[in-house]
């Protein structure tokens, strides 16, 4: 299988770069994250497909589950720049998805720093390179039944990220009513799942919406007082 962690961790990197970041990513899972309804698609319990498999789980008959190909990178990636991420699914089967989640290893490997001195001895792709659960890069984790909504309330109260400082991947559209109640900024998923494409489009469309909410509030604060004009 191809490995993408290096060209979406540079992009992301680049992304980074460009301007302000959401101080919170929120994810679903089913669809979103990985190819498949953990309630009705696999049969729990889900454990690691083996003792050293990466980003691949099984469930009771052997079916696996991953995640999509960029989602591992993207998650290390957030990780690695100490923006929470949260889990806001509204899956029936609550505990299968944490299975996945905590049977789910990553590769996490550090980038050989460019400004190494060149004599300096160079530590190893294996020296830089540490397993991860999946679920522990997860900061809040809003895993049960019902709208949304109420999932958010709960990050907010948690976090204390204001709503419009959060950004949604979902697959559903049903679920963009936390953009239109809550304001959380909501970026639809296709039936293809989480990719580097949809999450830079998503991150440039917040910094829109930000920037254009912030050009209104200037316009208001410029404006003369009635009866100047």
């Amino acid at each position: 299988m191809y490995d993408y962690s290096l060209e979406v961790r540079q992009s992301f990197d680049r992304l980074v770069a460009e301007g302000p970041m959401p101080k919170l990513f929120a994810f679903d899972l089913d669809y979103t994250l990985w190819p498949a309804w953990v309630d009705t698609h696999v049969d729990p319990p889900l454990r690691r497909a083996s003792g050293d498999a990466i980003n691949k789980v099984v469930d009771s008959n052997g079916q696996p589950l991953s995640f999509y190909p960029h989602v591992p990178t993207l998650l290390l990636s957030l990780a690695r720049t100490s923006i929470p991420i949260a889990a806001a699914s509204r899956t029936s089967a609550p505990t299968a998805a944490k299975q996945a989640l905590s049977g789910l290893f990553l590769k996490d490997t550090d980038p050989a720093p460019a400004d190494e001195p060149p004599h300096s001895p160079r530590r190893s792709v294996e020296d830089r390179t540490r397993i991860v659960k999946a679920i522990s890069l997860f900061d809040y984790m809003e895993i049960y039944p019902g709208s949304k909504i109420t999932h958010f309330n709960r990050i907010h109260k948690d976090s204390r990220v204001p709503y419009e400082d959060m950004i949604f991947f979902d697959d559903e559209r049903r679920n963009s009513e936390v953009e239109r109640k809550l304001g959380v900024h909501f970026v639809e998923i296709s039936n293809s799942g989480l990719d580097l494409e949809t999450f830079e489009n998503g991150v440039r469309g917040w910094r829109a919406k930000r920037a254009a909410e912030q050009s209104g509030e200037e316009d208001l604060t410029d404006s003369p007082p009635r009866g100047q004009l």
